[in-house]
């Protein structure tokens, strides 16, 4: 690598040049262009940055770039440029190499913009796209970052006639009501007249006074009014009427128990304030935040909010662990006293018949005191046999593929057939084995 320092020799020569330059007893120097150079002109001025430095002295980087004649800053239109316009009309049938989705030949498929479609136009031969206009516009550094280079001010032109042929349809459909209505005098036309317009100024004069749903606007004090509940919900004290039931907080508008106790939480309208305590990632959150709190104590420098990946990657190791050390010392347990066999004994409502739960059931088999215990509920369909089958789809393998057990089908959503089916599996299974001549 090349140095730019200076020796002493150099530097001194240097030195008394810049001197003479600054007498007038030697020439001042020139740039690229030929321009004189003042000699009192400070270093730190000459030097031009690294991304614009030439290795020639000169001044540019001082001055302002010239902008170009013809650019969107001037009157001219000369840079503009078609954006999202197409070119000319479209194909009528597709071109090799063009898009098999929209059939244009300026863009690959990969790169296609239009909506993906069943059947491309490279299959169909329908409804091809025309190709885009492709361009290299020469942009600085303000265009590039134009929102609104390119864009048409035409193009606003169709929108405002059409909100003026809707206006016009509009005041004609009013016109004929008031003849359908046939006014008796002059003086009745004119406060007809009178009132369509008073409509429309009334139109505009309310819009901005229209209030969403769950706020309200004050126009005299600017602000807005946000309620804490959507009219049309019922309201929490509303649901249950019983004194008795969860308590309702008037001033903080609060109830933390469910008023419906009856009903499980999750078909209930309204669980409860304090069900978000106790659902989703929630109850995982505190005790990653206890596990911080416990840790730090005893000296662990970590914080939930500081380094969270930290606490996370620590709270799993020390589950791990726990769980391992507990079934270390459940083993260590059972193989010094014994008695594994108590463990897995069925439970007490099978053996004695009886249970300690007091469930109480109404004449049509609703719990009214007490509660069953939920059963796990999965979210695929189970025992559900379709088509006379007798087993569910995968409940047999062979060579590779699944199928239905009770007729050995391998086609899927087939209808079942029985033992029948089965005989003609085996015979199928002989012939290819050469057990059966033709």
């Amino acid at each position: 690598m090349q140095s730019n320092r200076l020796s002493k020799e150099e530097y001194r020569k240097q030195k008394d040049l810049d001197a003479a330059r600054k007498a007038g007893t030697a020439p001042a120097e020139v740039d690229d262009e030929g321009n004189e150079i003042n000699p009192h002109t400070p270093q730190f001025m000459l030097k031009a940055p690294w991304y614009v430095d030439t290795g020639k002295v000169s001044l540019k980087h001082q001055r302002a770039p010239e902008k170009r004649k013809g650019s969107k800053f001037d009157a001219g239109d000369n840079y503009w440029y078609a954006r999202g316009q197409r070119a000319g009309p479209a194909a009528t049938k597709y071109r090799k190499g063009a898009c098999e989705n929209c059939g244009a030949l300026s863009h690959k498929t990969r790169d296609c913009v239009e909506r993906p479609r069943k059947k491309g136009a490279k299959w169909t031969g329908k409804n091809i796209q025309a190709d885009e206009i492709i361009q290299n516009p020469d942009l600085d550094w303000d265009e590039k970052r134009d929102r609104w280079n390119g864009y048409d001010s035409r193009e606003h032109d169709k929108v405002i006639e059409e909100y003026e042929k809707v206006e016009e349809a509009r005041r004609a459909n009013k016109a004929t009501e008031l003849d359908k209505q046939g006014p008796t005098t002059t003086s009745e036309a004119k406060k007809l007249a009178r009132v369509s317009d008073d409509e429309d100024d009334d139109e505009d004069k309310y819009a901005d006074q229209a209030d969403m749903p769950g706020q309200h606007v004050n126009t005299k004090t600017r602000t807005t009014i946000r309620n804490l509940r959507i009219r049309e919900d019922t309201a929490k004290y509303l649901l249950n009427l019983d004194t008795e039931s969860a308590y309702y907080d008037p001033k903080t508008r609060s109830m933390r128990d469910n008023p419906l106790k009856d009903k499980p939480s999750e078909d209930a309208p309204f669980p409860g304030d304090n069900f978000v305590r106790y659902s989703g990632d929630t109850p995982d959150m505190a005790k990653v935040q206890l596990f911080a709190w416990q840790a730090a104590e005893r000296g662990t420098d970590v914080h939930l909010q500081a380094n969270p990946t930290q606490v996370a990657i620590l709270h799993k190791e020390y589950e791990g662990k726990k769980d391992k050390v507990r079934d270390t010392t459940h083993k260590n347990i059972l193989e010094k006293y014994g008695g594994e066999e108590h463990l897995d004994a069925p439970p007490k409502e099978l053996l004695l018949a009886q249970t300690e739960n007091y469930v109480e059931y109404s004449r049509t088999g609703r719990v009214i005191k007490g509660q069953e215990r939920a059963k796990a509920r999965s979210k695929y369909e189970e025992d559900v046999f379709i088509n006379n089958h007798t087993s569910i789809w995968g409940s047999y393998w062979l060579d590779g593929k699944w199928g239905y057990r009770c007729c050995r089908s391998f086609v899927h959503n087939s209808y079942c057939t029985g033992a029948a089916g089965i005989e003609a599996h085996k015979a199928s299974e002989e012939f290819s084995r050469g057990k059966v001549t033709v």
